[in-house]
């Protein structure tokens, strides 16, 4: 069931011929009593046009009211929608009834399913945090035709999965097309700092995605392979090459056993190594890349790989030169290897259960406030040209970084922004939100900057 407070003079039709322009809502927050629900609510109240009329959704209308008074003054008369994500009838109607959706409510692939093809049916522009391959690849082969056909704008990914990365390469891509420099080769993003955590959510989400790999072969194989959310992945490269040049499209498609080579070739790109360029920093893989790349990918491939053919695209974190810096890059690779172990198999998923964050914990305030990221994109395009671009916010990437990221990508979409791109489907930041994000996210004190540099 879906029920509202509603404001004075608000419209209560919820029919799915109403136009998206002349809907009760601009904007729904789904997922308001969360804890990355709160913070995306106060972000919305501190930064909504005045006049934009925004919603709190959540289970709980008590929660929903409360939540509602710690909010700021702009927010006291917004109405407040009871639903619950797992009621198909109640998700349609809700979609029916605002321009914009955007959700907290994870994991996805259990709670955001109905909520994005409601949207997608009803031509509702929709924005959420999710980074779940599998429940994005659903999503693409499920809804991606109907929200192309409704116009709805379906962005997934909206916070620091994977809005850095995607605008990133995306800036990048466009300096150089802009130089006349050709499309880019190899690319790199390196995180160069980071103090922040990632959310009881993203973990939650971590956990049932590997029991999900662990019980279905064909499944894992998909989180496995990194051009696993390409709307045409018949003219992408074979798994292994994602790190080479591609070969135009329809290349061989090894799908069986990789054999020694490309076994071993996996386990060399998992272990720390010195960057290149003999600057003597370490790097370790980046946490969060085995998602940000398929996303980055997709983003190519949708945009007719306008990023280059030759594409080549990886993440790391740089961890410092000397010993010490080994160290670091040693600790974080075993760290990560161990986790993605331990999380596909039940009995060492229940003793990271109790080490990892739950689902609605979050840091205080404090050191949310201490939070920040650097990150910067190098890049090789076709003609030797390199460039950098550097996305970066003094803010805590999993927390008040991610609830500006998605609060202003909710804004774009219910505004309807005239730097939108003109494009409709199940999408990425770069590609369902372009320039209008990078407009905005500067305005909030982001940084995001590409300088072509002298030395090819």
């Amino acid at each position: 069931m879906t029920s509202t407070s509603p404001r004075p003079g608000t419209r209560t039709d919820d029919s799915a011929d109403t136009p998206r322009q002349d809907r009760e809502f601009d904007l729904i927050l789904v997922g308001a009593t969360g804890f990355v629900g709160k913070l995306t609510a106060a972000h919305l109240a501190r930064s909504a046009p005045s006049d934009m009329r925004i919603a709190l959704a959540g289970r709980s209308e008590d929660k929903l009211s409360k939540v509602r008074e710690t909010l700021p003054e702009a927010a006291a008369d917004w109405p407040l929608v009871t639903v619950d994500t797992l009621d198909e009838v109640a998700v349609r109607r809700l979609a029916r009834r605002t321009r914009a959706v955007v959700t907290t409510v994870g994991p996805y692939a259990e709670y955001g399913r109905h909520l994005l093809g409601a949207c997608a049916a009803a031509g509702t522009h929709y924005a959420d945090l999710t980074g779940e391959v599998l429940f994005v690849r659903d999503m693409i082969d499920r809804h991606h035709a109907t929200a192309q056909g409704t116009g709805a704008r379906i962005v997934t990914s909206c916070g620091f999965d994977s809005v850095p990365s995607d605008l990133g390469v995306y800036l990048t891509a466009q300096r150089a097309a802009e130089d006349g420099e050709g499309t880019l080769e190899e690319t790199v993003l390196h995180v160069r700092s980071m103090r922040g955590g990632f959310s009881g959510g993203t973990v939650d989400s971590m956990r049932r995605q590997f029991a999900e790999m662990g019980q279905d072969k064909e499944r894992a194989a998909i989180v496995a392979d990194p051009f696993g959310l390409s709307p045409d992945r018949d003219a992408e490269p074979d798994r292994h090459d994602a790190d080479r040049p591609a070969s135009g499209g329809g290349a061989d498609k090894k799908q069986a056993a990789e054999g020694v080579r490309g076994r071993v070739r996996r386990l060399a790109s998992a272990s720390p190594v010195r960057r290149a360029g003999g600057s003597g920093t370490w790097q370790a893989p980046f946490f969060m890349a085995a998602y940000n790349t398929r996303i980055v990918r997709r983003s190519n491939a949708l945009t007719d790989w306008s990023y280059g053919r030759g594409f080549r695209y990886s993440e790391v974190s740089d961890t410092g030169s000397g010993p010490r810096g080994a160290v670091t890059a040693g600790v974080m690779t075993g760290a990560l290897a161990g986790m993605a172990t331990g999380m596909r198999f039940s009995p060492t998923r229940a003793l990271l259960d109790r080490a990892l964050p739950a689902p609605g914990e979050g840091p205080s305030e404090e050191d949310m406030a201490r939070g920040r990221f650097v990150m910067e994109v190098e890049a090789t395009t076709t003609t030797g040209a390199r460039y950098i671009t550097r996305v970066a916010a003094e803010k805590d990437p999993g927390y008040t970084g991610t609830a500006v990221m998605l609060g202003e990508s909710a804004l774009a979409l219910a505004a309807e922004d005239t730097a939108l791109p003109e494009r409709a489907g199940v999408l990425t930041p770069a590609t369902g939100l372009g320039d209008a994000l990078v407009e905005r996210l500067r305005a909030q004190g982001f940084t995001l900057t590409t300088e072509r540099r002298a030395d090819r």
